[in-house]
Protein backbone atom coordinates (compact mmCIF):
# COMPACT_ATOMS: atom_id res chain seq x y z
CA UNK A 1 0.00 0.00 0.00
CA UNK A 2 1.11 3.56 -0.66
CA UNK A 3 1.26 5.99 2.26
CA UNK A 4 -2.11 7.47 1.24
CA UNK A 5 -3.68 4.02 0.92
CA UNK A 6 -2.22 2.97 4.25
CA UNK A 7 -3.81 5.99 5.92
CA UNK A 8 -7.21 5.10 4.43
CA UNK A 9 -6.74 1.50 5.60
CA UNK A 10 -5.77 2.55 9.14
CA UNK A 11 -8.58 5.11 9.41
CA UNK A 12 -11.12 2.50 8.29
CA UNK A 13 -9.98 0.02 10.92
CA UNK A 14 -9.98 2.71 13.61
CA UNK A 15 -13.55 3.80 12.83
CA UNK A 16 -15.07 0.37 12.21
CA UNK A 17 -12.84 -2.31 13.76
CA UNK A 18 -12.83 -4.06 10.39
CA UNK A 19 -11.12 -3.51 7.03
CA UNK A 20 -13.31 -0.85 5.44
CA UNK A 21 -10.64 -0.29 2.77
CA UNK A 22 -11.09 -3.79 1.34
CA UNK A 23 -14.86 -3.75 1.89
CA UNK A 24 -15.16 -0.63 -0.27
CA UNK A 25 -13.42 -2.51 -3.10
CA UNK A 26 -15.93 -5.37 -2.99
CA UNK A 27 -19.27 -5.13 -4.79
CA UNK A 28 -22.26 -4.47 -2.55
CA UNK A 29 -24.00 -7.08 -4.72
CA UNK A 30 -21.21 -9.62 -4.43
CA UNK A 31 -22.20 -13.19 -5.17
CA UNK A 32 -21.31 -15.92 -2.73
CA UNK A 33 -20.67 -19.55 -3.68
CA UNK A 34 -23.59 -21.92 -3.29
CA UNK A 35 -22.27 -23.47 -0.11
CA UNK A 36 -25.55 -24.97 1.11
CA UNK A 37 -25.34 -28.62 2.20
CA UNK A 38 -26.68 -30.93 -0.50
CA UNK A 39 -29.37 -32.31 1.82
CA UNK A 40 -30.70 -28.79 2.39
CA UNK A 41 -31.28 -28.34 -1.34
CA UNK A 42 -33.77 -31.19 -1.26
CA UNK A 43 -35.70 -29.98 1.79
CA UNK A 44 -39.41 -29.25 1.27
CA UNK A 45 -41.00 -26.43 3.24
CA UNK A 46 -44.63 -25.81 4.09
CA UNK A 47 -46.67 -23.75 1.67
CA UNK A 48 -48.07 -20.36 2.61
CA UNK A 49 -45.13 -19.36 4.77
CA UNK A 50 -45.65 -16.21 6.89
CA UNK A 51 -43.93 -13.02 5.79
CA UNK A 52 -41.33 -11.24 7.88
CA UNK A 53 -40.21 -7.75 8.75
CA UNK A 54 -36.42 -7.65 8.74
CA UNK A 55 -35.12 -5.11 11.27
CA UNK A 56 -31.52 -3.89 11.07
CA UNK A 57 -30.28 -1.42 13.69
CA UNK A 58 -27.13 0.55 12.96
CA UNK A 59 -24.93 3.27 14.41
CA UNK A 60 -22.18 4.83 12.27
CA UNK A 61 -21.92 1.74 10.08
CA UNK A 62 -19.61 1.78 7.05
CA UNK A 63 -21.47 2.53 3.80
CA UNK A 64 -20.35 -0.52 1.84
CA UNK A 65 -20.98 -2.93 4.72
CA UNK A 66 -24.47 -1.59 5.47
CA UNK A 67 -25.48 -1.62 1.80
CA UNK A 68 -24.11 -5.13 1.30
CA UNK A 69 -26.25 -6.25 4.25
CA UNK A 70 -29.35 -4.58 2.80
CA UNK A 71 -28.82 -5.95 -0.70
CA UNK A 72 -28.22 -9.48 0.56
CA UNK A 73 -31.66 -9.34 2.21
CA UNK A 74 -33.44 -7.75 -0.77
CA UNK A 75 -31.81 -9.99 -3.37
CA UNK A 76 -31.97 -13.30 -1.49
CA UNK A 77 -35.40 -13.10 0.14
CA UNK A 78 -38.44 -14.08 -1.95
CA UNK A 79 -40.63 -11.06 -2.65
CA UNK A 80 -43.71 -12.58 -1.04
CA UNK A 81 -41.85 -13.41 2.19
CA UNK A 82 -40.34 -9.96 2.77
CA UNK A 83 -42.94 -7.64 4.27
CA UNK A 84 -40.42 -4.84 4.70
CA UNK A 85 -36.87 -4.02 5.69
CA UNK A 86 -36.64 -1.49 8.51
CA UNK A 87 -33.35 0.33 9.07
CA UNK A 88 -33.20 1.80 12.57
CA UNK A 89 -30.61 4.58 12.76
CA UNK A 90 -29.44 4.77 16.37
CA UNK A 91 -28.46 8.44 16.19
CA UNK A 92 -25.56 8.11 13.74
CA UNK A 93 -23.49 11.23 13.13
CA UNK A 94 -21.57 10.20 10.01
CA UNK A 95 -22.51 12.24 6.94
CA UNK A 96 -22.97 9.28 4.58
CA UNK A 97 -25.78 7.94 6.80
CA UNK A 98 -27.88 11.09 6.49
CA UNK A 99 -29.21 12.44 3.17
CA UNK A 100 -27.13 10.05 1.03
CA UNK A 101 -28.71 7.04 2.69
CA UNK A 102 -32.23 8.49 2.38
CA UNK A 103 -31.74 9.15 -1.33
CA UNK A 104 -30.24 5.73 -2.00
CA UNK A 105 -32.98 3.80 -0.21
CA UNK A 106 -35.83 5.60 -1.98
CA UNK A 107 -35.44 3.21 -4.90
CA UNK A 108 -36.61 0.30 -2.72
CA UNK A 109 -40.31 0.36 -1.87
CA UNK A 110 -39.89 -2.12 0.98
CA UNK A 111 -37.11 -0.26 2.80
CA UNK A 112 -38.03 2.16 5.59
CA UNK A 113 -35.65 4.22 7.72
CA UNK A 114 -36.48 5.04 11.34
CA UNK A 115 -34.33 7.79 12.82
CA UNK A 116 -33.97 7.84 16.60
CA UNK A 117 -33.80 11.24 18.28
CA UNK A 118 -31.05 10.22 20.71
CA UNK A 119 -28.60 7.35 21.20
CA UNK A 120 -30.64 4.45 22.56
CA UNK A 121 -28.39 1.41 22.15
CA UNK A 122 -29.18 -1.85 20.38
CA UNK A 123 -31.89 -3.13 22.74
CA UNK A 124 -34.15 -0.09 22.73
CA UNK A 125 -33.46 0.50 19.03
CA UNK A 126 -34.73 -3.01 18.32
CA UNK A 127 -37.83 -2.37 20.44
CA UNK A 128 -38.53 0.80 18.45
CA UNK A 129 -38.11 -1.03 15.16
CA UNK A 130 -40.49 -3.81 16.18
CA UNK A 131 -43.09 -1.25 17.25
CA UNK A 132 -43.51 0.09 13.70
CA UNK A 133 -43.14 -3.23 11.87
CA UNK A 134 -46.07 -5.01 10.21
CA UNK A 135 -44.82 -8.48 9.23
CA UNK A 136 -46.20 -11.67 10.80
CA UNK A 137 -42.66 -12.57 11.87
CA UNK A 138 -39.93 -10.27 13.16
CA UNK A 139 -36.39 -11.03 12.01
CA UNK A 140 -33.46 -9.19 13.55
CA UNK A 141 -30.12 -8.93 11.76
CA UNK A 142 -26.99 -6.97 12.58
CA UNK A 143 -25.82 -4.26 10.19
CA UNK A 144 -22.68 -6.12 9.09
CA UNK A 145 -24.14 -9.37 7.70
CA UNK A 146 -24.67 -11.18 4.42
CA UNK A 147 -27.53 -13.62 3.89
CA UNK A 148 -27.00 -16.68 1.73
CA UNK A 149 -29.53 -17.81 -0.86
CA UNK A 150 -32.32 -19.75 0.84
CA UNK A 151 -31.64 -18.26 4.26
CA UNK A 152 -35.17 -17.29 5.25
CA UNK A 153 -37.42 -20.18 4.15
CA UNK A 154 -36.05 -22.71 6.71
CA UNK A 155 -36.61 -20.17 9.51
CA UNK A 156 -40.16 -19.27 8.52
CA UNK A 157 -41.03 -22.95 8.02
CA UNK A 158 -40.26 -23.74 11.67
CA UNK A 159 -42.39 -20.80 12.86
CA UNK A 160 -45.24 -21.82 10.53
CA UNK A 161 -45.22 -25.29 12.11
CA UNK A 162 -45.15 -23.88 15.65
CA UNK A 163 -45.49 -20.11 16.23
CA UNK A 164 -43.80 -20.48 19.63
CA UNK A 165 -40.59 -21.73 18.03
CA UNK A 166 -37.88 -19.06 17.89
CA UNK A 167 -35.23 -19.78 15.28
CA UNK A 168 -31.64 -18.73 14.60
CA UNK A 169 -29.62 -19.26 11.44
CA UNK A 170 -26.16 -20.75 11.52
CA UNK A 171 -23.85 -17.75 11.86
CA UNK A 172 -20.95 -17.99 9.43
CA UNK A 173 -17.81 -15.91 9.88
CA UNK A 174 -16.93 -13.08 7.53
CA UNK A 175 -13.26 -12.30 8.11
CA UNK A 176 -12.86 -8.78 9.53
CA UNK A 177 -9.70 -8.19 7.49
CA UNK A 178 -10.07 -10.06 4.19
CA UNK A 179 -13.91 -10.27 4.08
CA UNK A 180 -13.61 -13.92 3.10
CA UNK A 181 -16.83 -15.83 3.81
CA UNK A 182 -16.26 -18.96 5.92
CA UNK A 183 -19.15 -21.38 5.55
CA UNK A 184 -19.85 -23.83 8.38
CA UNK A 185 -21.09 -27.26 7.33
CA UNK A 186 -24.19 -28.65 9.05
CA UNK A 187 -22.18 -31.36 10.81
CA UNK A 188 -20.31 -28.69 12.79
CA UNK A 189 -23.42 -26.87 14.04
CA UNK A 190 -23.05 -25.78 17.67
CA UNK A 191 -25.68 -24.72 20.17
CA UNK A 192 -25.69 -21.83 22.62
CA UNK A 193 -25.04 -22.01 26.34
CA UNK A 194 -23.87 -19.73 29.13
CA UNK A 195 -21.66 -19.77 32.20
CA UNK A 196 -22.30 -18.51 35.71
CA UNK A 197 -20.73 -15.17 34.85
CA UNK A 198 -23.74 -14.94 32.52
CA UNK A 199 -21.52 -14.94 29.46
CA UNK A 200 -22.89 -16.57 26.31
CA UNK A 201 -20.85 -19.44 24.88
CA UNK A 202 -21.03 -22.04 22.13
CA UNK A 203 -20.74 -25.76 22.71
CA UNK A 204 -21.18 -28.98 20.77
CA UNK A 205 -24.61 -30.55 20.38
CA UNK A 206 -25.02 -32.92 23.38
CA UNK A 207 -24.84 -36.61 22.58
CA UNK A 208 -28.45 -37.15 23.68
CA UNK A 209 -29.60 -34.66 21.02
CA UNK A 210 -27.43 -36.15 18.26
CA UNK A 211 -29.16 -39.52 18.38
CA UNK A 212 -31.64 -40.10 15.58
CA UNK A 213 -31.17 -36.73 13.87
CA UNK A 214 -29.76 -35.74 10.52
CA UNK A 215 -27.06 -33.09 10.50
CA UNK A 216 -29.43 -30.66 8.75
CA UNK A 217 -32.30 -31.08 11.23
CA UNK A 218 -33.10 -28.08 13.45
CA UNK A 219 -31.58 -28.52 16.90
CA UNK A 220 -32.78 -27.20 20.24
CA UNK A 221 -30.46 -24.64 21.82
CA UNK A 222 -30.46 -23.52 25.49
CA UNK A 223 -29.56 -19.95 24.48
CA UNK A 224 -29.03 -17.78 21.42
CA UNK A 225 -26.17 -15.46 20.49
CA UNK A 226 -28.82 -12.79 20.01
CA UNK A 227 -27.73 -10.92 16.90
CA UNK A 228 -29.69 -12.87 14.30
CA UNK A 229 -33.04 -14.59 14.87
CA UNK A 230 -36.69 -14.79 13.81
CA UNK A 231 -39.69 -14.80 16.14
CA UNK A 232 -43.45 -14.77 15.64
CA UNK A 233 -44.71 -11.25 16.29
CA UNK A 234 -47.58 -12.31 18.56
CA UNK A 235 -45.33 -14.55 20.65
CA UNK A 236 -42.69 -11.81 20.91
CA UNK A 237 -45.30 -9.36 22.17
CA UNK A 238 -46.70 -11.96 24.57
CA UNK A 239 -43.20 -12.38 26.04
CA UNK A 240 -42.97 -8.64 26.59
CA UNK A 241 -40.47 -8.11 23.79
CA UNK A 242 -37.09 -7.07 25.21
CA UNK A 243 -36.88 -5.73 28.76
CA UNK A 244 -36.85 -1.95 28.09
CA UNK A 245 -34.87 -1.53 31.31
CA UNK A 246 -31.87 -3.25 29.72
CA UNK A 247 -29.35 -0.66 28.63
CA UNK A 248 -27.39 -0.44 25.35
CA UNK A 249 -26.56 -4.12 24.70
CA UNK A 250 -25.47 -7.21 26.61
CA UNK A 251 -27.48 -9.81 28.48
CA UNK A 252 -30.57 -9.33 26.31
CA UNK A 253 -29.88 -12.58 24.47
CA UNK A 254 -29.90 -14.62 27.70
CA UNK A 255 -32.96 -12.79 29.04
CA UNK A 256 -34.87 -13.62 25.87
CA UNK A 257 -33.54 -17.19 25.76
CA UNK A 258 -34.60 -17.94 29.34
CA UNK A 259 -38.11 -16.59 28.91
CA UNK A 260 -38.63 -18.32 25.56
CA UNK A 261 -38.00 -21.69 27.19
CA UNK A 262 -39.57 -20.97 30.58
CA UNK A 263 -42.73 -19.41 29.11
CA UNK A 264 -43.77 -22.15 26.69
CA UNK A 265 -41.53 -21.65 23.69
CA UNK A 266 -38.74 -23.52 21.92
CA UNK A 267 -35.42 -22.10 20.75
CA UNK A 268 -33.73 -23.73 17.76
CA UNK A 269 -30.76 -23.35 15.46
CA UNK A 270 -31.60 -24.23 11.86
CA UNK A 271 -28.60 -25.68 9.95
CA UNK A 272 -30.11 -25.04 6.50
CA UNK A 273 -30.27 -21.28 7.15
CA UNK A 274 -26.98 -19.38 6.91
CA UNK A 275 -26.12 -15.73 7.49
CA UNK A 276 -22.55 -14.43 7.51
CA UNK A 277 -21.47 -11.96 10.18
CA UNK A 278 -18.37 -9.81 10.60
CA UNK A 279 -16.97 -10.62 14.03
CA UNK A 280 -14.97 -7.64 15.25
CA UNK A 281 -12.21 -7.97 17.82
CA UNK A 282 -13.31 -4.78 19.59
CA UNK A 283 -16.30 -2.45 19.65
CA UNK A 284 -15.69 0.81 17.74
CA UNK A 285 -18.44 2.63 19.63
CA UNK A 286 -18.12 4.92 22.63
CA UNK A 287 -20.54 5.10 25.55
CA UNK A 288 -20.75 7.06 28.73
CA UNK A 289 -18.22 5.90 31.29
CA UNK A 290 -18.84 4.99 34.91
CA UNK A 291 -21.65 2.50 34.27
CA UNK A 292 -21.05 -1.24 34.03
CA UNK A 293 -23.87 -1.85 31.58
CA UNK A 294 -23.33 -5.57 31.16
CA UNK A 295 -23.40 -6.15 34.92
CA UNK A 296 -26.50 -4.01 35.35
CA UNK A 297 -28.32 -5.90 32.58
CA UNK A 298 -27.18 -9.26 33.94
CA UNK A 299 -28.43 -8.45 37.45
CA UNK A 300 -31.82 -7.48 36.00
CA UNK A 301 -32.22 -10.78 34.18
CA UNK A 302 -30.96 -12.73 37.21
CA UNK A 303 -33.46 -11.00 39.50
CA UNK A 304 -36.39 -11.77 37.21
CA UNK A 305 -35.61 -15.19 35.75
CA UNK A 306 -33.02 -17.14 37.73
CA UNK A 307 -34.78 -17.69 41.08
CA UNK A 308 -32.47 -19.07 43.76
CA UNK A 309 -29.77 -19.74 41.15
CA UNK A 310 -29.06 -16.02 40.83
CA UNK A 311 -26.74 -16.33 43.84
CA UNK A 312 -24.17 -18.12 41.67
CA UNK A 313 -23.88 -15.10 39.41
CA UNK A 314 -23.82 -12.74 42.38
CA UNK A 315 -20.89 -14.67 43.86
CA UNK A 316 -18.99 -13.95 40.63
CA UNK A 317 -19.44 -10.21 41.16
CA UNK A 318 -18.76 -10.40 44.92
CA UNK A 319 -22.46 -9.66 45.59
CA UNK A 320 -21.94 -6.10 44.34
CA UNK A 321 -25.28 -5.73 42.54
CA UNK A 322 -25.26 -1.96 42.07
CA UNK A 323 -28.32 -0.05 40.90
CA UNK A 324 -30.22 -2.29 38.47
CA UNK A 325 -33.49 -0.35 38.40
CA UNK A 326 -37.07 -1.46 39.02
CA UNK A 327 -37.87 -4.99 37.84
CA UNK A 328 -41.36 -5.29 39.36
CA UNK A 329 -43.14 -5.06 35.99
CA UNK A 330 -40.95 -7.81 34.53
CA UNK A 331 -41.63 -10.06 37.52
CA UNK A 332 -45.35 -9.36 37.12
CA UNK A 333 -45.10 -10.36 33.44
CA UNK A 334 -43.46 -13.64 34.38
CA UNK A 335 -46.21 -14.34 36.92
CA UNK A 336 -48.94 -13.46 34.43
CA UNK A 337 -47.48 -15.83 31.83
CA UNK A 338 -47.16 -18.61 34.46
CA UNK A 339 -43.61 -19.31 33.35
CA UNK A 340 -41.73 -22.31 34.67
CA UNK A 341 -38.91 -22.17 37.24
CA UNK A 342 -35.25 -21.77 36.43
CA UNK A 343 -34.68 -25.19 37.99
CA UNK A 344 -37.02 -26.61 35.36
CA UNK A 345 -34.93 -24.87 32.69
CA UNK A 346 -31.69 -26.35 34.03
CA UNK A 347 -33.17 -29.84 34.45
CA UNK A 348 -34.92 -30.02 31.09
CA UNK A 349 -33.21 -27.62 28.72
CA UNK A 350 -29.60 -27.39 29.90
CA UNK A 351 -28.82 -30.41 32.11
CA UNK A 352 -25.21 -30.36 30.87
CA UNK A 353 -24.45 -27.15 32.79
CA UNK A 354 -22.36 -27.56 35.95
CA UNK A 355 -24.30 -26.10 38.90
CA UNK A 356 -22.05 -24.52 41.57
CA UNK A 357 -24.34 -25.74 44.35
CA UNK A 358 -22.44 -29.02 44.25
CA UNK A 359 -19.13 -27.25 44.99
CA UNK A 360 -17.49 -27.87 48.38
CA UNK A 361 -15.26 -24.81 47.97
CA UNK A 362 -15.58 -21.60 46.00
CA UNK A 363 -14.22 -18.10 45.60
CA UNK A 364 -10.62 -16.96 45.37
CA UNK A 365 -7.70 -19.30 46.11
CA UNK A 366 -5.21 -17.16 48.00
CA UNK A 367 -1.52 -17.85 48.60
CA UNK A 368 0.13 -16.44 51.72
CA UNK A 369 3.76 -16.90 50.76
CA UNK A 370 5.91 -13.81 51.25
CA UNK A 371 7.23 -12.06 48.15
CA UNK A 372 10.08 -9.63 48.84
CA UNK A 373 8.94 -6.02 48.87
CA UNK A 374 5.33 -6.96 48.18
CA UNK A 375 2.62 -6.85 50.83
CA UNK A 376 -0.29 -7.58 48.48
CA UNK A 377 -1.70 -11.11 48.52
CA UNK A 378 -1.69 -13.14 45.33
CA UNK A 379 -4.50 -15.31 43.99
CA UNK A 380 -4.75 -18.19 41.55
CA UNK A 381 -5.69 -16.45 38.31
CA UNK A 382 -6.33 -17.57 34.76
CA UNK A 383 -8.59 -17.07 31.80
CA UNK A 384 -11.14 -19.61 30.69
CA UNK A 385 -13.01 -19.98 27.46
CA UNK A 386 -13.68 -22.13 24.45
CA UNK A 387 -10.02 -22.24 23.56
CA UNK A 388 -8.50 -23.06 26.93
CA UNK A 389 -4.83 -23.92 27.06
CA UNK A 390 -3.07 -21.65 29.53
CA UNK A 391 -0.75 -21.90 32.48
CA UNK A 392 -2.37 -21.00 35.80
CA UNK A 393 -0.63 -18.04 37.47
CA UNK A 394 -0.80 -16.02 40.69
CA UNK A 395 -2.17 -12.50 40.73
CA UNK A 396 -2.82 -9.96 43.50
CA UNK A 397 -5.97 -11.03 45.37
CA UNK A 398 -8.93 -8.76 44.58
CA UNK A 399 -11.84 -10.38 46.48
CA UNK A 400 -14.17 -9.85 43.55
CA UNK A 401 -14.54 -13.52 42.76
CA UNK A 402 -13.88 -14.45 39.20
CA UNK A 403 -10.62 -16.30 38.79
CA UNK A 404 -8.99 -16.48 42.25
CA UNK A 405 -7.95 -18.74 45.16
CA UNK A 406 -5.56 -17.39 47.85
CA UNK A 407 -2.14 -18.62 49.04
CA UNK A 408 -1.42 -18.35 52.78
CA UNK A 409 2.37 -18.10 53.00
CA UNK A 410 3.67 -14.80 54.42
CA UNK A 411 3.09 -11.11 54.08
CA UNK A 412 2.55 -11.33 50.34
CA UNK A 413 -0.85 -12.85 49.64
CA UNK A 414 -1.22 -14.20 46.12
CA UNK A 415 -4.26 -15.69 44.41
CA UNK A 416 -4.66 -18.29 41.70
CA UNK A 417 -5.87 -16.34 38.68
CA UNK A 418 -6.90 -17.50 35.22
CA UNK A 419 -8.77 -15.33 32.71
CA UNK A 420 -10.65 -16.78 29.79
CA UNK A 421 -9.76 -15.83 26.23
CA UNK A 422 -12.14 -16.53 23.43
CA UNK A 423 -11.70 -19.91 21.83
CA UNK A 424 -8.39 -21.11 23.13
CA UNK A 425 -8.42 -24.73 24.34
CA UNK A 426 -5.86 -24.67 27.15
CA UNK A 427 -4.16 -22.05 29.29
CA UNK A 428 -1.56 -21.65 31.99
CA UNK A 429 -2.83 -20.87 35.47
CA UNK A 430 -0.84 -18.31 37.42
CA UNK A 431 -0.76 -15.98 40.40
CA UNK A 432 -1.79 -12.34 40.42
CA UNK A 433 -2.55 -9.87 43.17
CA UNK A 434 -5.93 -10.75 44.62
CA UNK A 435 -8.38 -8.09 43.43
CA UNK A 436 -11.64 -9.18 45.08
CA UNK A 437 -13.58 -8.63 41.86
CA UNK A 438 -14.37 -12.18 40.85
CA UNK A 439 -13.70 -12.70 37.18
CA UNK A 440 -10.49 -14.66 36.62
CA UNK A 441 -9.98 -15.34 40.33
CA UNK A 442 -13.25 -17.18 41.04
CA UNK A 443 -12.88 -20.96 41.35
CA UNK A 444 -14.95 -23.90 42.52
CA UNK A 445 -13.77 -27.14 44.12
CA UNK A 446 -16.21 -29.82 42.98
CA UNK A 447 -17.18 -32.99 44.82
CA UNK A 448 -15.12 -34.87 42.21
CA UNK A 449 -11.98 -32.98 43.23
CA UNK A 450 -11.95 -30.62 40.26
CA UNK A 451 -10.78 -27.03 40.67
CA UNK A 452 -12.93 -25.53 38.00
CA UNK A 453 -14.63 -22.49 36.57
CA UNK A 454 -17.68 -23.53 34.62
CA UNK A 455 -16.48 -26.12 32.08
CA UNK A 456 -12.73 -25.49 32.55
CA UNK A 457 -10.56 -27.39 35.05
CA UNK A 458 -7.06 -26.99 36.47
CA UNK A 459 -4.93 -29.82 35.09
CA UNK A 460 -1.40 -31.04 35.87
CA UNK A 461 0.26 -33.55 33.54
CA UNK A 462 3.85 -33.19 34.76
CA UNK A 463 4.84 -29.81 33.30
CA UNK A 464 2.98 -26.53 33.80
CA UNK A 465 -0.21 -26.21 35.80
CA UNK A 466 -2.77 -25.66 33.04
CA UNK A 467 -6.46 -25.18 32.46
CA UNK A 468 -8.18 -27.63 30.13
CA UNK A 469 -11.80 -28.48 29.38
CA UNK A 470 -13.17 -30.60 32.24
CA UNK A 471 -13.31 -34.27 31.24
CA UNK A 472 -14.88 -35.76 34.39
CA UNK A 473 -12.36 -38.62 34.54
CA UNK A 474 -10.35 -37.31 37.51
CA UNK A 475 -6.72 -38.25 36.74
CA UNK A 476 -4.74 -35.07 35.98
CA UNK A 477 -7.72 -32.99 37.13
CA UNK A 478 -8.23 -34.48 40.61
CA UNK A 479 -7.18 -32.33 43.57
CA UNK A 480 -7.74 -32.52 47.32
CA UNK A 481 -7.83 -29.53 49.63
CA UNK A 482 -6.40 -30.17 53.11
CA UNK A 483 -7.92 -27.33 55.18
CA UNK A 484 -5.96 -28.04 58.37
CA UNK A 485 -2.65 -28.01 56.49
CA UNK A 486 -3.85 -25.34 54.02
CA UNK A 487 -2.42 -27.42 51.17
CA UNK A 488 -3.77 -28.41 47.77
CA UNK A 489 -2.79 -31.99 46.91
CA UNK A 490 -2.66 -33.37 43.38
CA UNK A 491 -4.02 -36.85 44.03
CA UNK A 492 -2.32 -39.03 41.41
CA UNK A 493 1.16 -37.49 41.86
CA UNK A 494 0.87 -36.86 45.64
CA UNK A 495 2.52 -33.47 45.04
CA UNK A 496 1.38 -30.14 46.46
CA UNK A 497 0.65 -26.92 44.64
CA UNK A 498 3.31 -24.29 45.38
CA UNK A 499 3.97 -20.66 44.47
CA UNK A 500 7.48 -19.62 43.46
CA UNK A 501 9.34 -17.35 45.91
CA UNK A 502 8.98 -14.34 43.61
CA UNK A 503 5.27 -14.96 43.06
CA UNK A 504 5.73 -15.30 39.31
CA UNK A 505 4.69 -18.90 38.71
CA UNK A 506 3.14 -22.08 40.05
CA UNK A 507 4.89 -25.41 40.46
CA UNK A 508 4.22 -28.84 41.90
CA UNK A 509 6.52 -30.05 44.67
CA UNK A 510 6.91 -32.62 47.43
CA UNK A 511 4.39 -31.70 50.12
CA UNK A 512 6.01 -29.78 52.99
CA UNK A 513 3.76 -28.49 55.76
CA UNK A 514 6.49 -26.06 56.87
CA UNK A 515 6.63 -24.41 53.43
CA UNK A 516 4.43 -21.26 53.50
CA UNK A 517 4.39 -21.13 49.69
CA UNK A 518 2.28 -24.29 49.75
CA UNK A 519 -0.30 -22.64 52.02
CA UNK A 520 -3.59 -21.83 50.32
CA UNK A 521 -6.87 -20.41 51.55
CA UNK A 522 -10.07 -21.14 49.66
CA UNK A 523 -12.44 -18.26 50.31
CA UNK A 524 -15.40 -20.49 51.21
CA UNK A 525 -14.78 -24.13 52.13
CA UNK A 526 -17.66 -26.33 53.33
CA UNK A 527 -16.22 -28.95 55.71
CA UNK A 528 -19.63 -30.55 56.23
CA UNK A 529 -20.12 -31.11 52.52
CA UNK A 530 -16.51 -32.29 52.17
CA UNK A 531 -17.09 -34.93 54.85
CA UNK A 532 -20.35 -35.94 53.18
CA UNK A 533 -18.44 -36.66 49.97
CA UNK A 534 -15.64 -38.37 51.96
CA UNK A 535 -13.11 -35.73 50.96
CA UNK A 536 -11.94 -35.15 54.55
Amino acid sequence: LSLDERKIYDDGFTKNAFNQYISDMISIHRSLPSYIDEECKNEKYTSDLPNTSVIICFHNEAWSVLLRTVHSVLERTPENLLAELILVDDFSDMAHLKADLEIYMRQFSKVRILRLEKREGLIRARIRGAAISKGSVITYLDSHCECLEGWVEPLLDRIKRNPKTVVCPVIDVIDDNTFEYHYSKAYFTNVGGFDWSLQFNWHAIPEKDRKGRRDIDPVKSPTMAGGLFSIDRTFFEELGSYDPGLDIWGGENLELSFKIWMCGGILEIVPCSHVGHIFRKRSPYKWRSGVNVLKRNSVRLAEVWMDEYKKYYYERINNNLGDFGDVSSRKALRKKLQCKSFKWYLDNVYPELFVPGDAIGKGEIRNKGEVAGDVVQHCLDSEVGEDIQKVVIAYPCHKSGGNQIRNRGGRSKNCLDWASHGRQRSANVGLYWCHKKGGNQYWMLSKDGEIRRDESCIDYAGADVMVYPCHGMKGNQEWKYLPDESQILHVITSKCLEMSRDGSKLMMNVCDQANPYQHWLIQEFNRTLARQYKLL
